[in-house]
């Protein structure tokens, strides 16, 4: 006889593993749910968001449209173009197709019989229709409206507009802009709307590495923000004698031209300018001009629509190792004049070529492209003092700074005579063969004409060519190799292991620095 077990030892005796229900006396079902493990949630390191600092400076970024009337032989009407080959209809000749279609119908042109045998087509004022040719980006530094956008996005247009990041457009006004700094201003009216506005940051607390967020319109997209870091200061990109850009890795394409470059307090660090790209698109290294130099550049040119720069008047170019050796300098530092261009601020105060521009008014300079930027950053009519180095010992001369012309170029090199050609000596030969030069007497008698030159000599490395000329060395006037010889034997005595050759072609003057006897 069998006992009817408990619930408990049923229970016990029914617990294994994969069990899906259990039935109580009350004979209904229990579901157990299977154990599972958790979806992944990882505790993420606190990283900075931009979201802040994009919501605050979005509504002072715009967009820049800028447009430029088309050709005025291209004629135009009703939203239709005539253009043959850059002619008019006009200019076609009368045996032309398209004329003898237009008279056969008893028309003048593809304006009909009203337009008259000699009118010209296109709008009325013949200046052409208004057309998109470029995009660009820009920010707003007033609440009345200027924005500051680059010089190369505005400078082919006729017409700007200003597209806001809620699509709203304004017209704009160019009020200035600057070449050399690639700088432009416009100038919105708002009819008396206050536009949000961003201000710019002290360039002394901008340190590579720090956190940048670009924002701008990337081929016509519209408002986009990219962010990066700031890679490099002071980059020289060949783009002029004022570069000083501060590279950064965000992307920055196509159409972010003139857009700003913010840190996270959403002040301007840097406009966007340039890119360096061998595939047109980004692979982050971009440029972008420092506010400290757009600071500047924007208050003239929103007080005058251009910028005014101290002038002095020489050409100059960077001192190498090799030229500081020459020269007797224990770095090499500085800008070498080349020459003084006559009646210039800097021939009046006593500059000459030779001279090695070494502090303006006590501030160390560091190279040509530091002086340029030191001069034309100050007011024309400023009086500054240039410490040169001259003769191996420092001298200093007060400068009265001009204003820099529109145009500027190199100043001219102007030789002083020297005496008289005098028949070579062998031992004057032998000594500029040492140096792997030839020379003979110029025909204006002022310097030596480079006959012949090694191409395995030092001279030839550093771009001495034949036909060229040896005006000085070691900023003494030469017209023979004795001359050369009795110099170099003299910056042999002064422990010297390299002369300074000031050599004249027809591209203008330079100076080189050779190493006496060979001597590397």
């Amino acid at each position: 006889m069998f006992k009817t077990p408990s619930l408990k030892t049923m229970l016990k005796a029914s617990t294994v593993a994969g069990l899906a229900a259990a039935v109580f006396a009350t004979g209904v079902p229990l579901e157990i749910t299977r154990s599972y493990a958790e979806a992944v949630n990882v505790q993420a390191p606190s990283v900075p968001s931009f979201a802040n600092v994009v919501d605050a400076v979005s509504p002072a970024v715009v967009s820049v449209r800028v447009e430029s009337r088309i050709n005025p032989a291209s004629d135009s009407t009703d939203g239709f173009a005539f253009d043959f080959n850059g002619r008019g209809f006009d200019d076609l000749p009368d045996d032309h197709p398209l004329k003898r279609f237009f008279r056969q119908f008893g028309e003048q042109g593809p304006n009909g019989p009203q337009g008259g045998p000699n009118r010209r087509f296109g709008p009325p004022d013949g200046k052409g229709r208004l057309r998109p040719v470029a995009q660009g980006s820009g920010f707003f530094i007033s609440e009345d409206g200027y924005v500051v956008t680059n010089n190369h996005v505005v400078s082919d247009g006729s017409a700007f507009v200003a597209v806001m990041t809620d699509g709203t457009e304004f017209d704009a006004k160019l009020i200035g802009r600057d070449p050399r700094t690639d700088l432009a201003v416009l100038k919105v009216d708002g009819k008396g709307r206050k536009f949000t506005y961003v201000n710019w940051a002290d360039d002394n607390n901008v340190r590579v590495g720090d956190w940048v967020v670009a924002v701008g319109n990337p081929f016509g997209l519209g408002g986009t923000v990219t962010a990066g870091i700031i890679s490099a200061r002071g980059r020289d990109i060949g783009s002029g004698p004022y570069d000083d850009y501060l590279q950064v890795d965000a992307a920055v394409n196509r159409g972010n031209s003139g857009g700003p470059t913010f840190n996270l307090s959403g002040q301007v660090v840097g406009i966007n300018t340039a890119i360096f790209s061998p595939s047109g698109g980004s692979v982050g290294i971009a440029f972008a001009i420092p506010a400290s130099t757009a600071r500047d550049v924007v208050a003239d040119l929103m007080k005058d629509g251009t910028v005014s720069r101290g002038y002095l008047g020489v050409q100059i170019q960077p001192v190498t190792k090799d030229i500081a050796d020459s020269l007797g300098l224990s770095e090499a530092n500085g800008a070498l004049v080349v020459s003084a261009q006559d009646g210039t601020p800097g021939q009046k105060a006593g500059m000459k070529a030779g001279d090695v521009v070494t502090a303006v008014n006590g501030e160390t300079v560091k190279d040509a492209r530091d002086l340029s930027r030191r001069i034309g950053a100050m007011q024309p009519g400023s009086k500054v003092e240039v410490s040169v180095w001259r003769d191996g010992k420092a001298q200093s001369l007060t400068v009265e700074l001009g204003t820099l012309p529109i145009d500027q170029k190199d100043a001219s090199n102007d030789d002083n005579g020297g005496p008289a050609p005098q028949p070579e000596a062998p031992a004057s030969e032998k000594a500029l063969a040492d140096l792997g030069l030839t020379v003979g007497p110029s025909d204006d008698g002022k310097g030596l004409t480079i006959t012949g030159i090694d191409a395995d000599s030092d001279a030839a490395d550093k771009g001495i060519k034949q036909g060229e000329k040896i005006t000085s060395v070691n900023n003494q006037q030469v017209s023979t190799a004795d001359d050369v010889v009795k110099v170099l034997n003299q910056a042999k005595k002064d422990g010297r292991t390299r002369a300074l050759f000031q050599i004249q072609s027809q591209e203008g003057s330079r100076f080189v620095a050779l190493p006496i006897n060979g001597q590397g």
